[in-house]
């Protein structure tokens, strides 16, 4: 729609930017003074006393992995794909309701700081040790690309030096982070999702009333492919179908929001576990309008540039410039306004960085440093404070990675699905299937990402072809003919998609050609599969009825089928007695009793020591304890 030369920031830009950067800092100073005379050591700094509140928790989660990547790569997806993305909200509800009613009263009640501390619960120390690295080496290369893509956009749009904006990003989330702990963060991100959602708004408005409405925008979409919701084909290698995006999606975010330490971290730091469900619950209709709004705006956005590309004109080199540029048009005759959207795509990358360091700095105190030294909790919360620094500094090292894998969007999810799939099929392998053992899980961790790795490196040996990732038709007839061909390899290039696969490709290259979105599928399958069939063989079954039965859930004990046959269900449970039983229950209302009556001793018997398990008092020790307490008081009372 507008061919003419977008403006540069202005002193307004760079004032509201400043102002966004020095309010995060100060929450980050802000909670240091005020819990600088606490005593909590890392309970407070890391977990934020375990006190925090369901909205702002709720706020943060949402921020914390959708941030700069949707910002920058959800509106380009509409621009160059479509809407299917769109059908992701669907998948994140169903991650809701399995994480809140599955994952949450496990992790919840055995009061764990560290996800992958149940691993060792429920397997052994190898396996947590295992997953934790696992998780580090995710969310270091995850955030690189995040700490990269705003740093882009601003490159793109005011020639500031890309990697002097890649350093302001990590050293702005370092300090505030290293200062204030979760309690920093978490507010921060709260202030961030404002603004966020003001950059977003500010788009959606503008943008609407410079091409004729939103209903105009969706008309000129639609007629020219962009508005698409049914693709339901089956085969794996088309890059975005309802089953690709609901069932790969569910997969893929169930390993962030179910298992990543920086999403159950929140959860636990909630004061209730029923606050930790609601605050998830509310992410999802946070997510809700954070998605919808990124959709909005590619709809606008191709609205506005569909008689001139410019990508085809060569105006942007990437597709991840796009929004920015789009703000410099349409914010060009506002002052200020550029700024903000600036500061929400900046805003969405330090909401992410500043989770990911924070979780990364827990693990390690919690996995690797508590369980080998004996040091006070101030010398602990000194040392996450230094672990901060450290990943930070190495995130950003990671940024120069994230130049080289193309699009944001597509190679953080990427990165995502490769590691977050195997996660989520161990802790799967220890939830659900009491029989598998440590050597199973252990192994089919090993195999689950060495299998999504294989298939996500051979995707770019071997590309898919145009025909399955459906990139749809870009107007430049704004450009002479000859121009627009000089400008189309220059196209394909950008968006690494129009390179047809030569025929001599190997049979095998139609497994590489699956969709992202099956990779954590690919690590999920292979890490449960594998775990089961080396847990079977190993002889896993015989030790099934020693598990805790607070580390294991049958998916069967949930309410919803209480209707069931109790024969069906304690066949469902391997042999696990669950919380659900009748056993369970009558042996609680049994230890109930036994602590009653424990008090009632208590004031007869002073001297009393109580032996106690996972809450309850063990009878025969507490009768044992009260025949010698009677029998010394009997001879005392003789002498």
């Amino acid at each position: 729609m507008s061919s003419d030369e977008p403006a540069t920031l202005s002193a307004a830009d760079y004032a509201v930017f400043g102002v966004t950067l020095g309010i995060s800092a100060l929450i980050g100073i802000f909670y240091a003074i005020k819990d600088r005379r606490q005593q909590n050591g890392t309970e407070g700094y890391l977990m934020g006393g375990r006190s925090m509140g369901m909205v702002p928790i709720s706020l943060s989660l949402s921020v914390s992995f959708m941030s700069a990547i949707t910002v920058l790569g959800a509106p380009a997806e509409v621009y160059l794909y479509g809407t299917m993305y769109w059908w992701f909200l669907l998948a994140m509800f169903f991650v809701a309701v399995i994480t809140a009613e599955i994952f949450i009263p496990v992790f919840y009640n055995i009061g764990i700081s560290s996800t992958y501390e149940y691993l060792e619960k429920r397997f052994n120390r190898p396996v947590r040790i295992l997953a934790t690295l696992t998780f580090i080496v995710e969310n270091i290369l995850y955030i690189g690309i995040v700490i990269y893509a705003p740093s882009l956009a601003l490159n793109a749009v005011t020639g500031f030096s890309l990697w002097g904006a890649v350093l302001s990003t990590g050293i702005v989330c370092i300090f505030y982070t290293t200062l204030g702990g979760l309690k920093a963060v978490v507010w921060t991100d709260v202030f961030q999702a404002i603004v966020m959602l003001i950059g977003f708004l500010s788009v959606t408005i503008k943008g609407s009333i410079d091409v004729g409405g939103f209903g105009r925008a969706w008309e000129i979409a639609e007629a020219n492919g962009r508005i698409d919701f049914v693709h339901f084909e089956m085969d794996p290698r088309f890059r975005h179908t309802f089953w690709s995006v609901v069932v790969g999606g569910t997969f893929l975010w169930l390993g962030v929001y179910a298992v990543s330490q920086s999403q159950v971290q929140r959860y636990l730091s909630c004061k209730t576990e029923k606050e930790a469900k609601g605050a998830l619950y509310l992410n999802w209709l946070g997510l809700v309008i954070i998605i919808s709004l990124s959709m909005m705006n590619g709809v606008i956005m191709y609205a506005y540039f569909a008689d001139c590309d410019p990508l085809s004109t060569g105006k942007v080199t990437k597709s991840d410039q796009l929004l920015p540029y789009l703000s410099l048009n349409i914010f060009k005759n506002q002052q200020g306004l550029t700024g903000v959207v600036m500061s929400c795509v900046f805003s969405g990358s330090l909401s992410t960085v500043s989770s990911g360091i924070n979780a990364m700095a827990c693990v390690t105190i919690e996995d690797f440093i508590k369980p080998v030294t004996n040091w006070s909790e101030t010398k602990y919360t000194w040392v996450s404070k230094g672990f901060v620094v450290v990943f930070g500094a190495l995130c950003i090292g990671m940024a120069y990675i994230a130049s080289l894998l193309g699009g944001v969007l597509e190679a953080a999810l990427s990165i995502l699905g490769l590691v977050g799939g195997p996660l989520i099929g161990v802790f799967t392998l220890g939830l659900i299937f009491p029989f598998a053992n440590s050597l199973g899980a252990f192994v089919g961790l090993l195999a689950g990402v060495g299998m999504s790795s294989w298939v996500y490196v051979g995707s770019k040996a071997y590309p898919p072809s145009n025909y399955f990732i459906r990139v749809l038709p870009l107007d430049s007839s704004c450009l002479d003919e000859m121009s627009a061909n000089a400008t189309q390899s220059m196209l394909a290039t950008t968006i690494g998609t129009t390179v047809q696969p030569p025929p001599e490709y190997p049979a095998i290259a139609d497994l590489y050609a699956v969709s992202y979105s099956y990779y954590s599928c690919i690590g999920f399958g292979a890490t449960v599969v594998i775990g089961l069939l080396i847990s079977i063989m190993s002889c896993g079954w015989r030790d099934r009825k020693k598990v805790d039965p607070e580390l294991v859930h049958s998916l069967f004990d949930h309410w919803i089928f209480s209707w069931l046959p109790e024969r069906f269900l304690e066949f469902m449970r391997c042999g696990v007695d669950s919380k659900e039983s009748s056993f369970y229950r009558d042996e609680t209302k049994r230890t109930e009793k036994i602590e009653i009556n424990a008090i009632d001793f208590d004031h007869k018997l002073p001297g009393l020591s109580m032996t106690h398990y996972n809450g309850a008092i063990d009878e025969k020790e507490l009768n044992d304890e009260i025949s010698v307490s009677l029998a010394s008081e009997d001879i005392t009372s003789k002498l």
